[in-house]
């Protein structure tokens, strides 16, 4: 299959993007090279900050010049935007509504075996809980460019999370891809996964390899995890009655938090928290991390089994 990083999906569209329109700004945090910004500084100086180490600064400058007027995405770690310059992203972006992207890079544990401090597995909770601030994870290049380009054209302030290396390109192109508006694969009854980021990859996988066992299953990419896309939950959930949500995330207060609370609320059936345990991982590549909490394909297969026979044995139980 096709891959490509979302990072060099953004770098390419925002260039031309830039070079039509002089109000498009892209600020970096001396991490051009991990964004994969390649050409962008050479080709448009103008339009093109250098703020070194500081993310906080960063975030306050991206808002005052969004405050008269320009299109500005920040980008760096998605580790530091999301905890060092937390304050900034809710008072000057948030707070005061000026319409900033800010793109965490090498979001999750994509840096691998630089270890903790480089992790970004606490950022949707942060994030969602912002008010006027929208929280979206690409599963693929396509889906960024698509977000890139409403963004573009309609800014908000929005914090968009996207991983490192380069994912299976899943989407053909950008017109089912709204920011707010979950994705749908298959129609199967025997249960759902909502998964967002480079985890719908290995849920689509899995999704194939249940269905050599006779199990179909429904794949939502829920790429916003705010505004959630409630309608969608619904639906899945009357029609399977079971879901399983995936995320490369801490368990608590990310994706799966965001769709519990409104299944919990609403159309209480059971339902599974897949991500990372409230722990410290070990050091390790994504795909070894993966393997090792489950979160692979097959990992994922043997969760399907089970949440199934809680299905079956709540239906034996009245519901109970």
């Amino acid at each position: 299959m096709e891959t490509e990083a979302c990072g060099s999906a953004f770098s390419k569209l925002i260039l031309e993007k830039a070079k039509k329109d002089k109000d498009v700004i892209v600020v970096c945090t001396d991490s051009r090279g991990s964004s994969k910004l390649g050409d962008y500084p050479q080709e448009v100086p103008e339009q093109f900050v250098e703020m070194g180490i500081a993310e906080q600064n960063a975030v306050t400058v991206s808002a005052g010049m969004a405050h008269i007027g320009k299109k500005v995405f920040v980008m760096g770690p998605a580790s530091f935007y999301s905890t060092r310059s937390s304050e900034q992203v809710k008072v000057d972006v948030a707070y005061s509504r000026n319409n900033v992207a800010i793109i965490g890079i090498s979001g999750g544990i994509s840096y691998g075996a630089l270890g903790a401090t480089h992790h970004s597995l606490q950022d949707i909770s942060f994030m969602r809980a912002i008010p006027n601030l929208a929280v979206e994870i690409p599963s693929d290049a396509t889906q960024m460019r698509a977000v890139t380009e409403e963004l573009v054209e309609n800014g908000q302030p929005i914090y968009i999370r996207i991983a490192r290396n380069p994912v299976p390109v899943l989407y053909k192109d950008t017109s089912e891809i709204k920011i707010g508006k979950a994705n749908r694969w298959f129609s199967g009854k025997d249960a759902a996964i909502i998964a967002c980021g480079q985890l719908v990859a290995n849920a689509l996988d899995a999704a194939e390899l249940l269905k050599k066992e006779g199990i179909e299953i429904t794949v939502v990419d829920m790429h916003t995890i705010k505004p959630l896309d409630t309608d969608m939950i619904k639906t899945v959930s009357e029609e399977c009655g079971c879901i399983l949500t995936l995320e490369e995330h801490s368990i608590y207060g990310g994706l799966g938090g965001a769709v519990s609370e409104f299944i919990s609320q609403n159309i209480p059936i059971p339902m599974q928290i897949c991500g990372i345990p409230d722990e410290d991982i070990p050091n390790g590549t994504d795909k070894e991390i993966f393997k090792y909490y489950g979160l692979n394909a097959e990992g994922i297969v043997k969760r399907i089994r089970n949440l199934i026979a809680m299905k079956k044995n709540s239906k034996n139980n009245g519901g109970k």
